[in-house]
């Protein structure tokens, strides 16, 4: 038996995992960091739009503030979110950039004078003042009042993991790559690390902590068409699951990302929208102004890959062998723009269809991109299962809520990643790993004695057709748009593929570089994830951000202003056990209303929304009358709990507030 002793186990190696480990390294902790593969290949490295910021340090952001993020955030979600955990994440993202360029991130800087800009498909000259020039820039994206997704051209991802990484390697983090956990270690309703197998050798090892933090990213591959990376299966999401005491929550919100490369489904970022990129039609008519007349391309994504399903519906579709597909055109930006800030870009649609954009329009399709859903957590990152954290796009912490805008998700990872880093740390600090060896031993043994009978079983399952199968269901009945008898026939599918699992035969019968065995243990873990989602969309019986019901098109706050649990207390059930978390109107900062775009008058309004923006607008203006600054009023309507060093007052250009 190998058990391995640390203060803080941190599983996965991307953005959100490495900043919680570095929170954790500098408070003398012992930490490791386990990761499918080398940190610095981490699927937050795929990210190449942006990270938001409140900064408001170019022209076209002048003026951004907390207040407007936070606004933008919540209408964003559609009212999903935990508008608490909005106010801390938008209070400490400025703070995470400035830091992330101490680290190394080279943040594109602004230039002093005059720019060209395409936006609304007219070039428009900028003029940047002196004082602006050296100041991190930023880019247009969909969903924001201003100018705010800071950027290092379109790789920003990669830059930001790189640094991060190197910040977590240069503070002795102990980096364990080419491991999987594969069950968590709990007893009583208490977390103790996990167990853990050796990618290489196949060895089981158990790792044993005072606290374990879960940042695995999403789950996208549980659909045919992603964008997400092959290690994006939700494994870490389905172990907590699988406690049968930590929780998911909002599994049924997906979201699309309406410029996925078609068929290679490979991100064109929305920076090349938020750059003035336009979307064409077969006819190569830009068809989201009449669609979206304010915002246009730059609607939130739900909104712009419903549009595009829809232009495609109305037989303006671009055929091809693969199916149909629509235009995006960045052409009209021209090459100097794109070979600057786009390359990465060009160089996908140069190598995964074969055209220079700089010329050439990109065939793109909407697909599944992020999952809003995740473990449950409260703001501190703790799941119910105490002594373990999530963090990250693994989490349900709750930013996002039903839709999460672009730029907000490696934003995510860094602060959540030094919020609840910071409090998982504190956790370890004062907690005792009281395990018996004995416990250990039984959770090995079970994990040994499952994988030796995948093994041993004769089964006539092909854990590839299942697979599979579940990935055609989830693209075809849980997709962009859902209705009532789809979603029922995918949750019965779903549930059958899930008993046949038990059933699976394989053919190599060996522990060690065995890809067979894997898919035969992860592969049922990846059902119980996809029966959340397609069970939560059947009975959420409203369209809220992503999750769009064409029998239910209204968004419903008298009935569904509320957050789905999904958990699975029973090994034996095939089916997720769903509750409800409701949301309190009376204690949010900006009561349910019109999003600012997307269809008007869909929306089944609750009477205490009303109430609560009469309220607000009360105690605004008495406290506006009495001179007070909007940090004492924004305290008045909500407040929020957040680390001192975090809460602390950002500074901007020309902010006197």
């Amino acid at each position: 038996m190998k058990i391995v002793y640390c203060d803080s186990l941190v599983i996965g190696g991307g953005l959100a995992g490495l900043r919680a480990a570095v929170a954790c390294q500098e408070k003398g902790l012992s930490t490791i960091v386990l990761s499918l593969i080398p940190v610095k290949r981490s699927h937050s490295a795929a990210a190449q739009g942006g990270m938001q910021a409140s900064l408001g340090n170019s022209k076209m952001s002048d003026g951004d503030n907390e207040d407007l993020h936070f606004a933008d955030t919540v209408k964003g979600s559609d009212w999903g979110c935990d508008q608490q955990v909005a106010r801390m994440f938008v209070t400490t993202a400025p703070k995470a950039i400035r830091q992330l360029a101490a680290w190394g991130v080279p943040w594109t800087r602004i230039k002093k004078g005059d720019r060209t800009a395409i936006i609304n498909a007219q070039k428009t000259t900028i003029t940047e003042e002196d004082f602006r020039h050296g100041l991190i820039h930023s880019r247009d994206f969909g969903g924001t009042k201003k100018w705010r997704t800071c950027y290092t051209a379109d790789a920003t991802g990669h830059t930001m993991l790189f640094a991060v990484a190197n910040e977590a390697l240069k503070h002795g983090v102990d980096i364990h790559d080419r491991k999987e956990a594969i069950a968590i270690i709990h007893k009583n309703g208490k977390c103790y690390g996990s167990i853990v197998r050796d990618l290489i050798t196949g060895e089981l090892i158990a790792y044993v902590a005072k606290g374990t933090l879960i940042a695995t990213g999403g789950y996208g591959r549980i659909y045919k068409d992603t964008t997400n990376a092959v290690i994006c299966e939700g494994i870490g999401t389905a172990i907590a699951l699988e406690t049968g005491v930590a929780k998911l929550g909002n599994m049924e919100a997906v979201q699309f990302h309406p410029t996925a490369l078609f068929p290679s489904g490979i991100l064109l970022t929305e920076g090349c929208r938020g750059d003035g990129g336009i979307l064409r039609d077969v006819d190569g008519y830009r068809f989201m102004p009449d669609k979206e007349p304010e915002k246009k391309e730059l609607a939130s994504r739900d909104v712009v890959s419903r549009r595009m399903i829809e232009r495609i519906r109305e037989g303006k579709g671009v055929k091809s062998v693969y199916g149909e597909h629509l235009w995006l055109d960045i052409s009209i930006l021209g090459r100097k723009h794109i070979e600057t800030n786009l390359r990465d870009v060009q160089e996908i649609c140069e190598c995964f269809a074969g055209i220079d954009p700089a010329e050439k329009w990109a065939p793109v399709k909407p697909m599944q991109h992020y999952s809003m859903g995740g473990i449950r957590t409260d703001y501190r990152g703790e799941t119910a299962l105490k002594g373990l954290f999530s963090a990250g796009e693994a989490a349900c912490w709750d930013l996002h809520g039903f839709n999460r805008l672009g730029g907000n998700s490696v934003s995510e990872a860094v602060v959540s990643g030094m919020i609840i880093g910071d409090y998982f740390a504190e956790s370890c600090q004062n907690a005792y790993a009281d395990i018996e060896t004995k416990l250990v031993e039984e959770f090995l043994q079970k994990e040994q004695n499952y994988l030796n009978s995948i093994l041993e079983n004769n089964g006539n399952e092909n854990v590839f057709e299942i697979k599979n199968r579940m990935k055609e269901i989830m693209g075809d009945k849980v997709g962009i748009f859902r209705d009532g008898p789809h979603l029922k026939e995918a949750v019965d599918e779903l549930e059958e593929l899930y008993k046949r699992s038990k059933n699976i035969g394989i053919k190599t019968k060996r522990l060690s570089a065995n890809p067979e065995l894997e898919e035969a243990y992860r592969v049922p873990k990846m059902l119980k994830i996809a029966l959340c989602v397609a069970k939560g969309a059947l009975d959420r019986t409203e369209s809220r951000g992503a999750h769009s019901r064409e029998d239910y098109p209204k968004r419903d706050d008298v009935n569904w202003l509320k957050r789905t649990l999904a958990s699975w207390e029973d090994p034996n059930q095939t089916l997720p056990t769903l509750t409800y978390e409701p949301l309190d109107i009376s204690t949010m900062e900006i009561a349910p209303a019109f999003r600012g775009y997307g269809a008007k008058g869909m929306i089944i309004e609750n009477p205490e929304s009303l109430r609560r923006q009469e309220e607000i607008d009360k105690i605004r203006s008495e406290m506006e009358a009495q001179g007070k600054d909007r940090y004492e009023i924004q305290e008045a309507l909500m407040p929020f709990t957040l680390q001192p060093q975090y809460k602390a007052k950002n500074e901007r250009i020309g902010d006197k507030q």
